[in-house]
C-alpha cells in the first residue's frame, strides 16, 4: 500500500513546484502570486511528509484527497502561468479577475485543511495525543462520509481501546443506516474489524462481530464478508474465544446466513455447526459418546440406539431395545469393520476374567502375574479394536472450551440462544446442514432448551426445529434417520412440541404448530395424542393460530399421507368438523376460510361415509365454499379437482334430503 500511495502523491508534489516556479516569473499580479506560492509551498511541505509517511496513510482517503489536490493544483499552475505573460498586447489581452485569486487561495486553503487532516488521522494514537480530529473542508458536502474515515484509520492505527471505541462507532453508524454500512464496505472497513476481532480485547472483540452483523445486510455485503475470509475468523473464535464474543460471533452468524443462505455451505466447511451444537449442549445434555457427531448415518443411528437403551427407569441397568431397534442395528455396518464375532467374544470375555481377577484376594508373585497379564491383553485387544472407531468420531467437546463452567449464568444464556439462532438461519432449506444437526445431539438439546429455557432460547430452539423438520418434510432419507418414531431425541422433540400446543399461550405456538404439520407424515396411526390439540386450537381467537392448525392437520389428511384415512377419522373424531364448518363460514380471514374448505374436502374425500360431517351438513358447505369468491380467485386447478371429487364422494354416501348416511 505504501507505494500505491507514493505514486498517488508523486503528481501533486511536482505541481506544487511548478506552481511555486511560474509564481516566481510572474509579470502581472505579482502580490497575488507571491500569496498563492505562500500557500502552495506550506502544501507541498504536507505532501512531502504525507509521502514520507506513506506506509501509515490510510488509502481510501488518500485518494480521495489527493486527488482532489491535485486537480486544486492544476488550477492555481494554469491561473499563475497566466500572470508570466511577456508582452503590452497579451498583459493587455489576459484579464484575471480579482476574485479568481481569492477562490483559488481559498481552494489551496482547503487542500491544506484536508491534507493536514489526513496526516492527524492517519498517525498513530501517541502521536496523536488524544487531539480532536475535527472535520476536513472535503467533508463539507458529505461529512459522514468522513467520519467513517476517522474510525476506519484508528482501527488501523490506534491503540487497542480506541480501536474498540471505533468499532463501537461503527455499530452505531451502520445501525441507523444502511447506506452508511454500505460506505464502511467500500471504504475498506472489513480488513481491520476482522483484525480487530482475531487479536483485539474481549470488549473490541465483540463489537468487531456486532459491526460485521450489521454490515452484512444484503447479498453482496455478505459475499465481500466471506472474500474477506469471515468464515474461518468466525470458527476461529467459536473455538477458543471468551463466551461473549463467541455469542457475538454466532449471533453474526445468523445475520449473515439469514441475509444470504448460500453462504450456509461455507459456514458448513468450517465446522462452525460442529461448534455451535458444542455450545448449545454445553450443560443441556450429559456428555456422552452417545451424543458425539457422527460421519455417516449408520453410527447416526446406532447413537440413537445407545440413547434409547440408557433408560433411567430400568431398575437393574440392562439396556431395553425393542425389535425395531434390534432391526435397525442388524443392518448396521459395526465400527470395528472387518472384526469378527469371535474376535469381539475374546475381548469381552478376557475383560470379564481381568475384572474376575481384580476382585480376587492377592495371590503370590504367580497369580499377580497372571492377572497382570491378562489385563495388559485386555488393554492392547480394546486399543486395536477400538482405535479407529475414535479416529473416525471425534467428540463434539474439545480441549478448546476449557473455562466454560465459569462465566456468568446470563453469559451462558446468551450463548445457547445465539447458537439456536445460528442452527436455525443454518439450517433453513439445507439437507446437508440439517443432516449434521440431527445427526449430533442437537435435538435432545433443543428439547431440554424447550422445556427448561425461557424467552430468546426457547424461541430460536423453536424456531429451529420448525426449519429442520421443514426440511425434513421433503427430503425422506433425513426423516426416516432423524425422525424416526421410537428414537429418544425425536420423542423428546415431539413430547415438547406437543406441551407449548396444548398450553396455546406462547410466542413458540405457531413454530410449534408448523414443526408438528411437518412431521406429519412420521406418526403411526396409533399415535393418539398429535390431532386432538390441534383441532383445539381451530377455535382459536386468533386467525393466524387457526389458519396454521388447518394447514398442519391438512399435512395429516392429504392423500400424500399413506395414513391419512386413520388421521381423518381422528380429525372427527376430535370435533374437528364442526370446527372447520364454522371457519368455512364465520372465518374472520380469506386465507382461513380457504384452507379449512381444503381441509374439510380431503376428510370428506377419504371418510365420505362419516355420520359427523352428515350431521353438520359438510356437501352443503362445499357446494356453498365453491362459489365464493376465496376459492374462485384461487384458479388452482388441483384446488378445483379436489373439490369436485370431495363431493361427488359425499353425494355417494350421503342423501341430499335427510343427510344421513345411506
Amino acid at each position: 500500500m505504501a507505494d500505491r500511495v507514493k505514486q498517488i502523491l508523486a503528481k501533486p508534489i511536482q505541481l506544487a513546484d511548478q506552481v511555486k516556479k511560474a509564481a516566481d516569473e510572474a509579470s502581472s499580479s505579482k502580490q497575488e502570486c507571491a500569496e498563492l506560492k505562500s500557500k502552495t509551498e506550506k502544501l507541498a511541505g504536507l505532501l512531502r511528509q504525507a509521502a514520507r509517511a506513506s506506509s501509515d496513510l490510510y488509502e481510501r482517503p488518500t485518494r480521495r484527497i489527493i486527488d482532489d489536490t491535485e486537480q486544486v493544483l492544476e488550477k492555481a499552475l494554469a491561473l499563475v502561468l497566466k500572470c508570466r505573460a511577456n508582452g503590452f498586447m497579451k498583459r493587455v489581452f489576459t484579464i484575471i479577475p480579482a476574485a479568481a485569486f481569492r477562490k483559488m487561495s481559498t481552494q489551496l486553503e482547503n487542500s491544506i485543511g484536508d491534507v493536514s487532516w489526513l496526516l492527524r488521522v492517519s498517525a498513530s494514537a501517541d502521536d496523536r495525543d488524544d487531539e480532536y480530529l475535527g472535520l476536513p473542508p472535503i467533508a463539507a458536502n458529505e461529512p459522514i462520509l468522513c467520519l467513517i474515515w476517522e474510525h476506519i484509520a484508528i482501527l488501523y492505527n490506534g491503540s487497542v481501546d480506541d480501536r474498540s471505541d471505533a468499532a463501537a462507532s461503527l455499530v452505531s453508524l451502520a445501525s441507523d443506516n444502511d447506506r452508511y454500512g454500505k460506505l464502511i464496505i467500500e471504504e475498506g472497513g472489513i480488513g481491520p474489524l476482522l483484525k480487530l476481532l482475531k487479536e483485539g480485547k474481549a470488549d473490541g472483540q465483540e463489537n468487531a462481530a456486532r459491526a460485521i452483523g450489521l454490515l452484512g445486510r444484503d447479498p453482496e455485503s455478505v459475499e465481500y464478508l466471506i472474500l474477506a475470509g469471515v468464515c474461518s475468523v468466525f470458527a476461529k473464535i467459536l473455538k477458543e474465544g471468551p463466551m461473549k464474543v463467541q455469542a457475538m460471533v454466532a449471533w453474526a452468524v445468523s445475520e449473515l446466513a439469514g441475509n444470504h443462505p448460500p453462504c450456509q455451505d461455507l459456514f458448513s466447511q468450517h465446522n462452525i455447526i460442529r461448534s455451535l451444537v458444542s455450545h448449545l449442549a454445553f450443560e443441556t445434555v450429559e456428555e456422552h459418546s452417545k451424543y458425539t457427531i457422527a460421519t455417516n448415518k449408520a453410527t447416526s443411528i446406532h447413537a440413537l440406539l445407545m440413547a434409547s437403551g440408557n433408560n433411567p427407569n430400568v431398575n437393574d441397568g440392562n439396556r431395553v431395545i425393542d425389535d425395531d431397534d434390534m432391526l435397525i442395528r442388524s443392518r448396521i455396518p459395526h465400527p470395528m469393520g472387518n472384526q469378527t464375532p469371535n474376535q469381539l467374544h475374546n475381548v469381552v470375555t478376557t475383560t470379564m476374567q481381568m475384572k474376575v481377577a481384580s476382585k480376587q484376594p492377592q495371590t503370590p508373585s504367580n497369580g499377580t502375574n497372571q492377572t497382570s497379564h491378562v489385563r495388559s491383553n485386555s488393554n492392547s485387544n480394546l486399543k486395536q479394536i477400538h482405535q479407529p472407531h475414535y479416529q473416525q468420531h471425534l467428540p463434539v467437546y474439545g480441549t478448546n472450551f476449557k473455562g466454560r463452567e465459569l462465566e456468568d449464568p446470563a453469559t451462558k444464556a446468551k450463548m445457547k440462544a445465539m447458537a439456536a439462532r445460528a442452527l436455525w438461519h443454518l439450517a433453513k432449506e439445507n439437507s446437508v446442514i440439517c443432516r449434521s444437526i440431527t445427526e449430533s445431539k442437537a435435538l435432545l438439546c433443543f428439547a431440554v432448551l424447550l422445556e427448561k429455557g425461557n424467552g430468546e432460547i426457547q424461541y430460536n430452539s423453536a424456531m429451529a426445529l420448525m426449519e429442520i423438520t421443514a426440511v425434513a418434510e421433503t427430503d425422506t432419507e433425513l426423516r426416516r434417520s432423524a425422525f424416526k418414531p421410537n428414537s429418544p431425541a425425536c420423542k423428546a422433540v415431539v413430547d415438547q412440541l406437543l406441551k407449548i400446543i396444548e398450553k396455546a399461550d406462547s410466542n413458540l405456538l405457531i413454530p410449534c404448530i408448523k414443526a408438528i404439520g411437518n412431521l406429519a407424515r412420521t406418526f403411526r396411526a396409533t399415535e393418539t395424542r398429535i390431532i386432538a390439540p390441534l383441532v383445539a386450537l381451530l377455535d382459536d381467537k386468533e386467525a393466524v393460530v387457526s389458519n396454521e392448525a388447518v394447514l398442519a392437520l391438512t399435512k395429516f389428511a392429504c392423500s400424500d399421507n399413506f395414513l391419512h384415512t386413520d388421521h381423518s377419522k381422528a380429525i372427527i373424531s376430535a370435533a374437528g368438523a364442526r370446527h372447520l364448518v364454522q371457519l368455512v363460514y364465520f372465518g374472520e380471514q380469506q386465507m382461513v376460510k380457504h384452507s379449512a374448505s381444503i381441509l374439510l374436502c380431503y376428510i370428506a374425500l377419504h371418510v365420505p361415509d362419516s355420520e359427523e360431517l352428515a350431521q353438520n351438513e359438510v356437501l352443503t358447505v362445499l357446494e356453498w365454499a365453491s362459489k365464493q369468491p376465496f376459492l374462485t380467485q384461487d384458479q388452482d386447478e388441483k384446488v378445483e379437482e379436489l373439490f369436485q371429487d370431495a363431493k361427488s364422494r359425499l353425494e355417494l354416501y350421503q342423501s341430499r334430503g335427510s343427510r344421513g348416511i345411506l
